[in-house]
């Protein structure tokens, strides 16, 4: 191989495993989020868990965050919880710095 070729290899690594890194925060910012609001709901612990694995299902709809925040809403809203998009996107970016931040101390 020639260095061109080794350099490109080595890149192609990076990128893969900077979007495995960004899918994993992803998926834990999203957990985040989804005992968020099973707190908010009066959710035990068990359901808590349960519902926040199906709002990490429910970001494999689309591309983005609409569908975690219509799920958060729709249900946010059929509990009874008085919660508008504003407040569940602010919980949205603190979660995410949250994901990151523990992903960060997991590698060190």
């Amino acid at each position: 191989m020639t260095t061109f070729d080794d350099r490109e290899k080595a890149f192609e690594n990076l990128y893969a495993r900077d979007q495995e890194m960004q899918f994993r925060v992803l998926a834990r910012r999203n957990r985040l989020l989804g005992h968020w609001a099973a707190k908010l709901m009066g959710l035990t612990d068990v359901e808590a868990e349960a519902y926040a694995k199906d709002v990490i299902r429910s970001d494999f709809e689309e591309a983005g965050d609409e569908d975690v925040v219509r799920k958060i809403l729709g249900d946010l809203t059929s509990a009874g919880i008085d919660c508008d998009e504003a407040r569940i996107r602010e919980a949205l970016e603190h979660k995410h710095v949250e994901a990151r931040r523990q992903m960060i101390e997991a590698q060190g």
